[in-house]
């Protein structure tokens, strides 16, 4: 196990959220845990920061990982396996972060999709520009009784050169769920700062961690004692939907 999980260096706070929504953990099916012990460890971790319930969100994506229900469904049962042999108790669920790419629509035709409870639905668009017909895609999501929600809308480059573009999205119905690591600088400044843009601006609706691996959690854990946690922690804590959205 590594360092951060040492006892001799324990994590002085917990997260302001029970339920972490996104996240990569089970192993071998995408770029998160390569192997179901790796995965344990980053739940491990999550259980000592205070979180109680967490949906793993593997990568659906056409051509890299097109993973369908049988492919997440055996790897998560190693996953299951491995912290059962452990003896540690967390409410563990699985969901995913579906690229919206024609793979997606495919598998949502063929009824593929497992959303999480009460038709919430991770979305993500490509890193190099908008899905194609967005705001079509959103109504036609609500129309099928989704709720889609934007995985780290922070970290979309050409969102980040054309801010009212979020407002537009938000106010059309699609949701933000915002990830801890650009809150903490990971990714960049730009990042942060429209990140904290979000908050600001009331357009943040859920937190995920979007945890991939141990330098991932190293980050989170030194984000949490730092003054930046803390202002963040208080802007959210209530608002987000993270500990109700799924009762």
């Amino acid at each position: 196990m590594f360092n951060i999980f040492k006892k001799s260096s324990p994590v002085q706070s917990h997260l302001f959220f029970k339920t972490d929504i996104h996240c990569h953990l089970i192993p071998g099916i995408d770029d998160g845990a390569a192997v179901a012990s790796e995965g344990a460890d980053l739940v491990e971790q999550e259980r000592e920061w205070g979180i109680e319930r967490i949906i793993c969100t593997p990568h659906i994506t056409e051509d890299t990982f097109e993973n369908t229900p049988e492919i997440i469904s055996d790897a998560f049962a190693k996953l299951k396996a491995e912290l059962d042999a452990r003896g540690t108790d967390i409410s563990l669920e699985y969901s995913a972060e579906h690229r919206l790419c024609p793979f997606f629509f495919s598998e949502l035709e063929k009824g593929h999709i497992r959303p999480f409870p009460n038709n919430y639905l991770l979305v993500e668009n490509s890193f190099l520009q908008e899905t194609w017909n967005m705001d079509q895609v959103i109504y036609d999501l609500a129309i099928k009784g989704y709720k889609p929600v934007l995985a780290h809308p922070e970290r979309y480059q050409y969102y980040i050169q054309n801010r009212d573009r979020y407002m537009q999205l938000h106010r059309s119905g699609l949701l933000f769920q915002v990830n801890l690591l650009s809150l903490a600088g990971y990714y960049g400044k730009a990042q942060r700062q429209v990140a904290e843009w979000l908050i600001d601006k009331e357009m943040v609706d859920f937190i995920g961690s979007d945890m991939h691996n141990k330098r991932h959690a190293e980050a989170i854990g030194h984000y949490m004692q730092s003054k930046d946690y803390r202002k963040h922690a208080a802007a959210l804590e209530g608002r987000i939907l993270n500990n109700r959205a799924f009762l």
